[in-house]
């Protein structure tokens, strides 16, 4: 779901004691400003739409990085809005001028998540809206067999009205997928209703078969669930939180676990981190760590703080601030970690008008070592 961005939380309150408590939440683990790999992808030059919000990507088994997002007038006004897709080759510094890989005549499109699945299939999933509303959405997917080259027809994953995805599937350790997803209802496009649920689809890749999870409850609401392995079949998921846009004092990340490999979750409690209706990642690392991506606030999309933890999602001990202009808004991380171990970050700023990438490395998280400037990275020229 996105929103206008006059209601993302900008109520005009001050609240000192507030912002004492968002600094004091993670202050002991805060990293030093370090000079990290900066990428502007696609803004307003690139005409495939002002509106370029959100964006996703992959890592393609031939080192290529694949890019996606949906673009058009802005959220509510374009029936023929479009994703785009464009690629960054391996070993080259230029992405590829995005082109259209799906569109719809009739219905609105949005959230699209693109994903290399470990057989080498490319998944392109996106929300499809019947109606004037987020809460009249199915998921359709598409896949290509040939590196998101060229892709299928587009086929329906759910028919339940107010089903939507927003993040990347995981693998689990029996080797089946978990496509995180939600579910939204009501009217209010400036409301998360309190009955909004997150919930997962588990694929089998050998019969070809989904099955769905319980759903997950919590005191506000939740949606945009991101979930990690653990360990084994612990799995844990952080979840924007419902409610309105104009902040609260008790606006906290949603948090959900499983112990049955994604079957079942427990109940949404409230984690200690805030959360200004705003989507997040968590991702495991190859080290074993974990890492969050979110608002580290619990009025406006700033900052955009990356925390690591090192004690399976239970606390996050350092803390480094990727964008951090109080006047700044930056929305809907995603985040992978490349076959180099570099940990890769995507979103999208400036009013949802511009898509951006930051690369860092688990050590500057750590706060113990700098590196070099990634290969092959430079500043993008789109259109070539």
């Amino acid at each position: 779901m996105q929103r206008p961005i006059h209601a993302r939380g900008r109520s005009g309150r001050s609240w000192p004691a507030l912002a004492a408590l968002v600094w004091l939440l993670g202050i002991a683990g805060v990293s030093p400003a370090v000079a990290l790999d900066r990428e502007r992808l696609f803004g307003p030059e690139v005409k495939t739409g002002d509106y370029k919000h959100p964006a996703s990507f992959t890592e393609l088994g031939n080192g290529d990085l694949y890019v996606v997002f949906f673009s058009g007038r802005g959220e509510y006004k374009d029936n023929q809005a479009a994703v785009f897709g464009s690629r960054r080759k391996a070993g080259t510094r230029r992405w590829s001028k995005p082109v259209s890989i799906a569109s719809n005549p009739f219905h609105a499109l949005g959230n699209a998540v693109v994903w290399e699945a470990p057989d080498g299939v490319v998944w392109l999933f996106y929300v499809t809206r019947h109606g004037e509303l987020w809460s009249d959405s199915r998921i359709t997917a598409k896949i290509s067999r040939d590196g998101a080259a060229t892709w299928s027809e587009p086929f329906q994953v759910t028919f339940e009205a107010g089903t939507m995805v927003r993040n990347r599937p995981i693998v689990l350790s029996d080797g089946h997928w978990l496509l995180p997803v939600y579910h939204e209802v009501g009217t209010d496009p400036e409301l998360d209703d309190p009955r909004n649920r997150s919930f997962f689809l588990r694929y089998d890749p050998t019969r070809r078969t989904w099955t769905e999870s319980n759903r997950v409850g919590s005191r506000l609401g939740n949606i945009q669930p991101a979930p990690a392995v653990i360990d084994g079949d612990h799995l844990v998921a952080f979840c924007r939180r419902g409610g309105d846009y104009q902040g609260r004092p008790d606006g906290w990340m949603v948090r959900t676990e499983s112990q049955d490999g994604g079957r079942t979750w427990s109940e949404g409690t409230d984690s200690p981190l805030p959360n200004p209706n705003a989507a997040v990642e968590f991702l495991r690392l190859r080290s074993g760590r974990h890492l969050l991506v979110y608002n580290h606030s619990f009025t406006n999309r700033t900052p955009l703080t990356a925390a690591l933890s090192s004690d399976g999602g239970r606390t996050f001990s350092r803390r480094l601030d990727l964008e951090a202009d109080p006047k700044g808004d930056y929305g809907y991380p995603t985040a992978l970690q490349s076959r180099d171990g570099r940990i890769q970050v995507l979103y999208t700023s400036d009013e949802r008008t511009v898509v951006r990438r930051i690369v860092l490395t688990e050590d500057e998280l750590l706060g113990q070592a700098t590196r070099p400037p990634e290969p092959a990275h430079g500043t993008a020229a789109p259109g070539r």
